[in-house]
């Protein structure tokens, strides 16, 4: 059986972060280890982590460059065979969320990146709407030309194929890395499963402007920018006719 190694980073999330550690401590798959880095939290953070730390748990609190050099910092200490990222109030679907995704896979597959679907939740937890943007039935890293299709909370990768996410974005690395991770993968799941509840105001929509011109610039890198202009030409239109 694969393991999963579920990453979560926080920074004074004594708000949001109580959520998302029930959730992982609730999930059915045995096989998961979870890892908490925190970024020296000046709120109840810390208290809430040291509650619910168990065996399963393995946690640090201390000063760090930010989200995405948290995260590299946190694959450094996993040992599970895939990586999931969990931010402070995202939560899995349900209980049995990782048992299910895990149970898509065929026995002797061993797919590079696993993935499915988002909902998208308020602050108590209630279901709003799914995620506007839909996985495609087969993802590839030109997929991504049509934006975050995937969420990166849902997007499954294989430990061994991970490289560091680029500190030189500040909002938006997860997009960047995303494509990266997929330029690399062979193999590819869809779980057809809505894997995640992504709470809906988080650091990217905080910074919400910031974001869209990171994501530009990462566009451009990667798919020239004659297309990623038609493209945003096309989304600003498909924007007007709703």
């Amino acid at each position: 059986m694969k393991s999963l190694s579920i990453i979560t980073v926080t920074y004074n999330a004594a708000s949001t972060l109580e959520r998302t550690l029930v959730s992982v401590r609730e999930q059915t798959y045995p096989h998961i280890e979870h890892l908490v880095v925190d970024g020296e939290s000046k709120d109840n953070t810390v208290a809430l982590i040291r509650q619910y730390a168990g065996e399963k748990m393995v946690w640090v609190s201390e000063p760090d460059k930010g989200l995405y050099d948290a995260m590299n910092k946190a694959v450094g200490m996993a040992s599970g065979d895939y990586l999931c990222f969990l931010n402070a109030g995202d939560t899995f679907f349900a209980a049995d969320s990782v048992e299910k995704m895990m149970r898509t896979v065929e026995p002797g597959n061993n797919p590079d990146i696993i993935y499915g679907e988002t909902a998208i939740v308020d602050e108590k937890g209630v279901f709003l709407h799914m995620r506007r943007l839909r996985a495609p039935e087969k993802l590839s890293w030109k997929s991504f030309k049509q934006g975050m299709l995937v969420c990166h909370q849902a997007f499954v990768v294989k430990r061994e194929l991970f490289e560091p996410y680029d500190l030189s974005y500040r909002f938006s690395s997860d997009f960047d890395w995303c494509i990266r991770m997929m330029k690399k993968s062979k193999k590819l799941h869809n779980t057809h499963l809505t894997l995640i509840n992504y709470l809906h105001e988080g650091m990217t929509t905080t910074h919400r402007k910031a974001s869209l011109k990171e994501r530009y610039r990462i566009m451009v890198k990667y798919y020239g920018q004659i297309s990623t202009f038609l493209h945003h030409l096309w989304f600003a239109i498909r924007a007007v006719l709703k």
